[in-house]
């Protein structure tokens, strides 16, 4: 049963690797791989496979938390830009339905 928790958990973390690159949430799902594989590590008494893996989710966890706060800092960045460029008066409004 150890033996499948460990496949499973190493092949969640490689999925979540190669899919990074199409979003942040992908990121934090491969610290959590890498988490589980280190529990894994640990459990399988191979403790230096244990200790890597918990580096690399260390790793993915604060580049997760990097990207989001670059991401939260440039949409503050891009709404204050709108507020001061475009007067009130000019903005688009939404149409109403009745």
């Amino acid at each position: 049963m150890l033996t499948v928790f460990g496949a499973c958990a190493v092949t969640f973390m490689m999925l979540m690797y190669a899919l990074e690159r199409r979003g942040r949430q992908f990121i934090l799902a491969f610290a959590c791989g890498c988490a589980l594989s280190s529990v894994y590590g640990f459990l399988a008494g191979t403790w230096p496979f244990g200790v890597v893996e918990a580096i690399w989710a260390a790793v993915a966890l604060h580049r997760y938390m990097q990207i989001s706060s670059e991401t939260a800092r440039s949409a503050g960045n891009a709404a204050a830009a709108r507020s001061v460029s475009t007067p009130e008066h000019e903005r688009a409004r939404p149409l109403k339905r009745h």
